[in-house]
This record gives C-alpha cells, structure tokens and sequence, in this order.
C-alpha cells in the first residue's frame, strides 16, 4: 500500500525551512573559533557576531558559546565536535572566571546589544549601544563582570573607572549573584 503524500501548510513548510538552515561550521584553534562559511558571513553582516580577519571570521570564546547555546554554530577541535560544556571546559582552563563573563555576554547579547572583547583596552568586554555596529559608532561601555563572591577592593575599581574614562567610555560592571541574575551598575565622571 502506497503511502499518502504527507499535506503541508504554510507553517510547517516554514518550520521545516527554518531547521534545515545549515549551521555555521567552524573550528577551535585553542585561542579562539574560526569559521570561513557563507553562514558565518552571512551572521557577521547581520549582527557582527566575530571579527573579519583575513577573509574568515574569528569569534571569541564568548561568542563561540552563545552560537552553540542558540544552536546556530558546529564547533569541532582535533576532528572531534565540541558541545556547549566542553568548549566552556576548554575556556576556562585559560580563564577560571569565563563562566561568570559569558553569563554577562549572553545576558547584554539577549538585551539586543552587541558585546565584544575589550583586552586591548585592559577590560573584559566593550558594549555598543542597541542599533550601533561596531565600526559605526565607538562602544558606549566598558564591561567588567564580577561575581558577587569576589571582593573589589576600591584600588582595582579606581583603575577600572580610569580605563574606562581614558577610552572615553562609561565603566559599567555586572555583578552575577548565585541565581545567576545579573545586576549592572554604571558609573560616570561628572565635572560639578
């Protein structure tokens, strides 16, 4: 007995659509994740997730995790594909706190602002404004997460304020609790 022909209706065919939409296929290097696909372009163009180097784009680890937390991205490191908890394994093997930042990135990324690495500023994160592309405008902020575990001793939080102010940004840190909710505090020069 043949089998009927299965019906389809406009939202089942765009569904269908939408899940074979070919995820972005790319590789760890150990520092970073690198991708020279049309979709890894495609995103760039749209959101200016990465950075164009070279004709590729590099994501940063951060980056990197949230593609694979959206589903939007295929990671392979050695031939093997790495999962969400294995590239967050690998990070953190550099950097104890990335958890605690890519908490802070997914959370401004989710608000709709484009986030990206601030190190050459001395700072974990710059932060443009919603509708602002990097390249249009400068960042708005500087990003620093903290856990509410650490302690900042008023040294370390002068030096943040003055980096900040030197790249002519407003200092802006987020402070992850142990629910994992995050609260932001800004902090402006104001001449009296």
């Amino acid at each position: 007995m043949a089998k009927k022909p299965k019906k389809t209706n406009k939202k089942t065919a765009k569904k269908e659509e939408k899940t074979k939409k070919t995820k972005i296929r790319a590789v760890f290097t150990g520092e970073n994740v690198a991708s020279n696909t049309k979709e890894a372009h495609a995103l760039y163009n749209q959101s200016r997730f990465g950075e164009l180097k070279s004709g590729k784009i590099i994501y940063s680890i951060f980056e990197a995790l949230y593609l694979l937390e959206q589903n939007k991205i295929e990671i392979k490191h050695k031939g093997k594909k790495l999962n969400f908890d294995k590239l967050l394994q690998e990070a953190r093997k550099d950097d104890k706190k990335t958890k605690t930042k890519y908490l802070v990135f997914r959370d401004m990324r989710n608000r709709g602002f484009i986030v990206k690495t601030a190190l050459k500023f001395g700072a974990d994160f710059r932060v443009y404004d919603r509708g602002i592309k990097p390249g249009q405008e400068q960042a708005k902020w500087i990003l620093y997460p903290v856990s509410e575990k650490s302690e900042l001793t008023w040294h370390e939080f002068s030096a943040k304020n003055r980096v900040a102010h030197s790249t002519k940004k407003n200092l802006l840190i987020g402070i992850v609790d142990e629910e994992e909710d995050i609260t932001y505090y800004e902090i402006r020069w104001l001449k009296p």
